[in-house]
């Protein structure tokens, strides 16, 4: 009995010992690396804006009245000058009948004061002989020549009134004629505003009653771009966009226009950036939501480096060096020290991470341009640290966590 338990006794202190060494051993550092490679970068500003035809035309009335008929719909193609509706026209028709009635009374008014001048004419002709054979007093000659002149002037009196009723004349048939609304362009109903018994008054203001889209296979795109990224945009730039309906599929379009004039919402400034699509498939219908990717710079062939190698600092490696690290996201964080402005990654060699300086260029979401340092096409970037001592040390900038 005595033996086993000197058995046991030696069993557990052997087992003590072995768990104090492992305990106080530190535990194996290892790092991810990524490899530096040749590819392409680009450099996007993303923004959303809304989709809209190129040209489109609100339809309106010049004349008041009742919609009659409706010979389109929405999505009718239409063709320039093709009736789109009717509003009622018998009061028109009347109106065309009463201008019409007083026009021809004008010229009949006319005709008389020709004749009253054609008489008038011939007496003051006839009462000059006789004056002048002295038959007839310088008064009646007087009496004549102004009856003359009267002839005259209700003559040019019945000339403007004739003018002035086929004016209105005019204007009665062209109202007949506008009581037909008419396309202006060719192209597509995109929304109609009436319906058949609906009164229209263009007594002050236009009423809209349809809008046709010029032509729906040439699109355009209306972003909102932030005013921290409006430098960076220009005329012919690429620009790939999607929206809700065909969330897999990605569309193409190009920058046409950068408006200056800036837009102010709640304290936010964005500028507005058009952009041109083609749409020969009609996928696209006006109003859909696009989420645009602007190319903004591109690099072909370039040496790329990850985002994560930028980030990493190997954990306890700068205040072994005395050196103080910033925290992560802090500004300078990256940098190599103070008064040096290029930034710093880590190689592993020897299954030590060494610093190596660089300086990037453009980034897209995952990696950025490699623009000056010794680093080459295989190497390997440290981008994470797995094991080693992770306890923050008395006096780090952090402070002790409570």
């Amino acid at each position: 009995m005595k033996k086993i338990l000197v058995i046991l006794a030696i069993i557990l202190l052997v087992a003590a010992v072995a768990g104090f060494v492992l305990l106080k051993r530190r535990p194996e550092v290892s790092y991810k690396t990524v490899k530096v490679e040749r590819g392409t970068i680009i450099s996007t500003v993303s923004a959303t804006g809304n989709l809209s035809a190129v040209i489109t035309v609100q339809v309106g009335t010049l004349v008041s009245g009742t919609i009659q008929k409706l010979y389109v719909d929405y999505n009718s193609r239409v063709r320039k000058g093709q009736p789109i509706a009717e509003i009622a026209p018998a009061l028109f028709k009347a109106a065309v009948e009463q201008a019409r009635g007083n026009s021809l009374n004008a010229e009949a008014n006319l005709l008389k004061a020709k004749v009253t001048l054609v008489a008038a004419e011939r007496t003051l002709d006839r009462d000059k002989r006789l004056l002048a054979d002295g038959i007839i007093s310088q008064g009646d000659y007087d009496t004549a020549d102004t009856a003359c002149l009267s002839a005259r002037a209700a003559l040019k009196a019945a000339e403007g009134s004739l003018a002035q009723t086929r004016g209105a004349l005019m204007q009665a048939r062209t109202n007949l004629e506008y009581s037909i609304i008419r396309s202006p362009v060719d192209g597509v109903v995109i929304s109609r505003a009436v319906d058949v018994g609906q009164t229209v008054a263009a007594s002050f203001q236009t009423p809209t009653l349809f809008t046709i889209a010029q032509d729906l296979t040439k699109m355009q795109i209306e972003v909102s771009v932030d005013e921290a990224d409006i430098s960076r945009i220009r005329l012919g730039q690429n620009v790939s966009f999607s929206v809700d309906s065909y969330p897999e599929q990605s569309f193409r379009g190009r920058v046409v226009q950068v408006r200056s004039a800036p837009v102010i919402t709640q304290n936010v400034v964005t500028y507005v950036v058009v952009v041109n699509v083609d749409n020969t498939d009609l996928k696209l219908k006006p109003g859909m939501t696009a989420n645009v990717s602007i190319e903004a710079a591109r690099r072909d062939d370039c040496l790329k480096l990850s985002l994560a190698a930028l980030r990493f600092k190997p954990k306890g490696m700068g205040d072994e060096a005395g050196e103080k690290r910033p925290r992560q996201g802090a500004p300078g964080a990256g940098k190599t020290g103070s008064g040096d402005k290029g930034q710093q990654v880590y190689l592993l060699r020897q299954n030590r991470p060494v610093p190596v300086r660089i300086k990037a260029g453009i980034a897209d979401s995952s990696s950025c341009e490699l623009l000056e340092g010794t680093l080459r096409e295989g190497d390997e970037v440290i981008v994470e640290q797995q094991g080693g001592d992770t306890r923050k040390k008395a006096g780090s900038p952090m402070g002790p966590r409570f």
